[in-house]
């Protein structure tokens, strides 16, 4: 099953009972991910490969990496689109994309138009092909190939490197595509407002909006739609007071992502509160701010403050183990066999040694598959040891340093520099609006926008990989959750309900979210391709317009300044200073000649 430009997607069914409705004290029940609510439309996910190609999105994906690969799965199982074109600087991770998603193993090499070691070149080509098709000199007659060259592109999804998303995006604006981009949107606060004003400006250029998604997957997993209905769509237990919500990093995967790898530095990332957590903080607002459905028109319930306290506890010198002396890396410590964060007992005795050449294996060595097939597991587990014992020495410029990962790197005497716990406090108050539909049994006339906060606590010793758990107090009962069952007890008569949403298969990540997010995008994508209003499409398949989408982003740097400057925020100060008072400067226009060449063929 594929989309079809002639119809939109099915909406499903709703699956699910009303909790009141539930007769027993203690009952458990097995819940849909396809809930009948109106957060955003959902549609039925097929069941079987699709290999039709016609009539579906014809997709780019920006950088070939493990976000590349986890939306491209999706959209090539499920049929969603058709992947045309990858940029990609390195050239095996290039053709590994293109073999399994676009020119196949063996049938054919790549054309010019499928692959592009640069974004910047993408950009470049595309230009050139719209004058191209403007002159005639690329028609649908012309293709003898019949590859759709002359069709060109309709969304692209941004993967690479989040330091890299502002220039990507602002390259592609202008070119009327639609976008979807990797969370975090941005690494700052000033990156941010720039792509929320540049995107808001082409659009009035090109006199048209496009579809503009955020890599906020935890909306789009089976467990969290189900979990905001609850709370939001069936009100189980009343008016929100407060959430306490964790994000558990894990112990080992802390020391490969912001220890030793991408995000370990602020100066080259990000602070990990927005690299690790801002979808977090994303589906607290959507719990407590966005508005209860694609249908409700009311404005969202702004919070009033925000605070945060943190800090590198773990992961630094004053905590390395007196008998690694002056050890730098795992594979010349002397406690190596002993020390937990051992990287040849994590990667290679944990991961490789029992077969799994994905990830974190994948992301030390990107050609350890390869490997693996082709030579062996003994060449790939010598191939993985050569890259561990890479190290650099006390003379090493830091320009040097943090240009790569150092996955080999003893974690107590590394270059990391983020917070590995961190806590942030977001409070609402009272700011009741007008409804006509309230009923007689509500708390007082503030419908459901009364005083409550969230509590998040992001931290790294934890057994769990980012199972999210957490609790949800209200008026009239309490939730409990771990991303595999909620919990709903009612105080008027004491019952709990167990409720597990189902569970989706292992391969799709962020519990479903990354597949979730893959067809709602691409849905809404498809709706403006079979002439939907794109505002509507972007409402009701995504659930959420841009600002939303720059909000939570903004939420994390107000957390952070409140943190660095042992502050509590005024929400709405800090938004009229930092977002306000920077548009329409942010960013220049760049001249004429740009604008004019971007837009050449915009309607195509």
């Amino acid at each position: 099953m594929a989309f079809s430009r002639k119809k939109e997607g099915n909406i499903s069914s709703a699956l699910t009972k009303k909790l009141h409705q539930v007769p027993s004290s203690n009952t458990t029940t097995s819940s849909s991910a396809s809930s009948n609510d109106d957060s955003f439309q959902v549609i039925d996910i097929p069941s079987t490969i699709s290999s039709t190609t016609e009539n579906v999105p014809r997709v780019l994906i920006i950088g070939a990496g493990s976000r590349g690969h986890a939306y491209s799965k999706p959209i090539q199982r499920l049929g969603l689109g058709q992947i045309v074109g990858v940029c990609e600087p390195m050239a095996f991770k290039r053709q590994e994309f293109g073999q399994r998603y676009i020119w196949g193993p063996e049938a054919r090499v790549a054309r010019p138009h499928e692959e592009f070691e640069d974004w910047n070149d993408f950009v470049k080509y595309e230009t050139t092909r719209r004058q191209r098709v403007a002159a005639g000199e690329i028609t649908a007659e012309r293709d003898s190939r019949n590859d759709g060259e002359w069709m060109g592109v309709d969304a692209v999804f941004i993967c690479v490197l989040d330091e890299m998303h502002t220039a990507v995006i602002k390259a592609l604006a202008p070119l009327g595509l639609h976008i979807m981009c990797e969370k975090p949107l941005a690494t700052t606060l000033e990156d941010t407002i720039s792509i929320y004003e540049a995107v808001t400006r082409e659009w009035n250029m090109l006199g048209k909006k496009t579809v503009f998604g955020i890599g906020h997957v935890l909306r789009y997993s089976p467990f969290n739609r189900e979990l905001r209905r609850l709370v939001r769509e069936e009100g189980v237990i009343g008016d929100v007071i407060s959430i306490e919500h964790t994000e558990p990093i894990g112990w080992w995967h802390m020391s490969h992502s912001y220890v030793r790898g991408n995000w370990r530095r602020e100066d080259t990332t990000a602070p990990s509160l927005l690299t690790k957590s801002c979808h977090d903080i994303d589906v607290l607002l959507w719990l407590l701010c966005s508005p209860k459905n694609a249908k409700d028109a009311t404005p969202p319930h702004l919070p009033s403050t925000v605070s945060a306290s943190g800090l590198l506890s773990q992961f630094r010198k004053a905590r390395k183990p007196i008998a690694a002396g002056n050890a730098t890396n795992c594979l010349s410590c002397p406690i190596e066999k002993t020390c937990i964060y051992s990287a040849k007992s994590i990667y290679l005795n944990k991961h490789l040694s029992v077969g799994n050449t994905g990830w974190p294996v994948k992301i030390v060595v990107p050609e350890i598959e390869d490997i693996f097939k082709s030579q062996g597991k003994e060449a790939a587990e010598t191939r993985l040891l050569e890259v561990l014992a890479e190290d650099y020495k006390s003379s090493t410029p830091d320009e040097e340093i943090k240009k790569r990962s150092w996955y080999g790197r003893c974690v107590y005497d590394a270059d990391n520099d983020v917070l590995d716990d961190q806590t942030v406090t977001i409070t609402w108050e009272d700011d009741p609006l007008p409804n006509p539909n309230s009923k007689s049994e509500e708390l007082g006339e503030l419908n459901g926008r009364g005083a409550k906060q969230a509590l998040f606590h992001m931290t790294s010793p934890t057994a769990k990989i980012c199972e999210r758990r957490g609790r949800i107090y209200g008026a009239r009962g309490e939730i409990s959750y771990d991303s595999t069952t909620i919990q709903v007890h009612t105080f008027a008569t004491g019952r709990t309900e167990t409720i597990r949403p189902e569970a989706p298969s292992a391969e799709q990540g962020h519990g479903g979210g990354d597949d979730g997010l893959a067809v709602q995008f691409l849905g809404a994508v498809k709706a403006v391709l079979d002439g939907r209003d794109v505002e509507k499409a972007q409402r009701e398949w995504l659930g959420f317009d841009l600002e939303e989408g720059v909000r939570s982003h903004v939420a994390v740097f107000a957390a952070e300044k409140a943190r660095k400057e042992k502050l509590v925020l005024d929400w709405k100060g800090f938004w009229e200073e930092e977002v306000e008072g920077r548009m329409g400067g942010a960013e220049k226009e760049e001249g004429s000649e740009r604008v004019v060449e971007n837009r050449l063929g915009k309607d195509w």
